[in-house]
């Protein structure tokens, strides 16, 4: 009962308040602050439990002799030794958090476990979502607010991708690359609502981006699904990496946004298993050929 209450009250502080405080301080300064706040917390009920649950000690609070005893106890070395597990409990907890947080939940624990030690192959949606005239943006804010707005940018799009199970793949510059396994992708039209989430996401922030930046970034998005390999690559730093010709196409789908003024751009192939006609209005653009592609892509942007 205490270990569920202790955890839910420091999720709920972690969620609405101490995530947000510490978001753009580095790696080690997060850990050591959020443990810190964490090991205060957990002391601080307990002494606070300790007290209401024993009526003689909350009677003798104002007597010097209570104090002393208390010093007694906190300097005892019994107690420094729990303080001293629970620190570390904390401390390696709110490591693998960050790391976690760094890597993407998925990606950690697929090293883990091993998953892609061995080369596997499977079926998986990419979306390729880039920020819309970001040449001319670097160039008004200049290349260091620019950046601090990509910062920003990328964190607010960032939640609606964990609401709707997507893995952050790769970040190229302004451009992010996020996949799914086909059915988790295909469930509820999960890919797709996480693009209209995702544009939510900045249209929510758009005061607070005109404030700062004196605009609102943008994006497009091409959608795709199809075959790829995916296992672990490298020696002095390892990747579990994609390797298909599902990444170069859905690429170039998202190049032809700007062709046909739309934001948003979806295969033939995804449209035919996505179950998209009661939710959305499905247009298509007309077939195209793409660069280095043998045939013709029927492609199908969503309102």
């Amino acid at each position: 009962m205490l270990a569920t209450t202790f955890g839910t009250i420091i999720g709920i502080l972690e969620i609405l308040y101490i995530n947000k405080w510490f978001s753009h301080n580095c790696f080690s300064k997060k850990i050591l602050y959020k443990s810190s706040i964490y090991l205060v917390i957990i002391l601080s009920l307990l002494f606070i439990i300790f007290l209401t649950t024993n009526n003689e000690m909350l009677a003798a609070i104002s007597n010097k002799v209570f104090w002393r005893g208390m010093w007694s106890f906190f300097t005892d070395y019994s107690f420094l030794g729990i303080l001293t597990y629970l620190a570390s409990v904390i401390l390696i907890t709110q490591f693998y958090t960050e790391v976690s947080e760094s890597m993407g939940t998925s990606m950690l624990s697929n090293f883990f476990l091993g998953k892609y030690y061995k080369p596997v192959e499977e079926e998986r949606i990419f979306m390729f979502l880039d920020m819309k005239s970001s040449t001319q943006i670097a160039e008004k804010l200049g290349h260091v607010i620019y950046f601090e707005m990509l910062q920003e940018y990328f964190s607010d799009l960032s939640d609606p991708v964990i609401d709707y199970s997507g893995e952050i793949y790769q970040y190229a510059g302004d451009e992010m690359i996020i996949s799914w396994k086909l059915e988790k992708g295909l469930k509820n039209n999960t890919c797709i609502r996480c693009f209209f989430a995702m544009r939510e996401s900045l249209r929510d922030k758009s005061s607070v981006y005109k404030e700062k930046y004196g605009l609102v970034p943008e994006f497009k998005a091409g959608l795709h699904c199809g075959k790829v390999t995916t296992g672990e690559i490298g020696v002095l730093k390892k990747e579990i990496i994609f390797t298909g010709d599902v990444l170069n196409t859905t690429a170039r789908i998202e190049g032809l946004c700007n062709n046909y003024g739309v934001a948003i751009l979806v295969s033939d192939s995804l449209t035919k298993k996505l179950d998209l006609a009661p939710y959305y209005k499905v247009e298509s653009v007309g077939k195209n050929t793409l660069r280095g592609k043998d045939g013709q892509f029927e492609l199908f942007t969503l309102n």
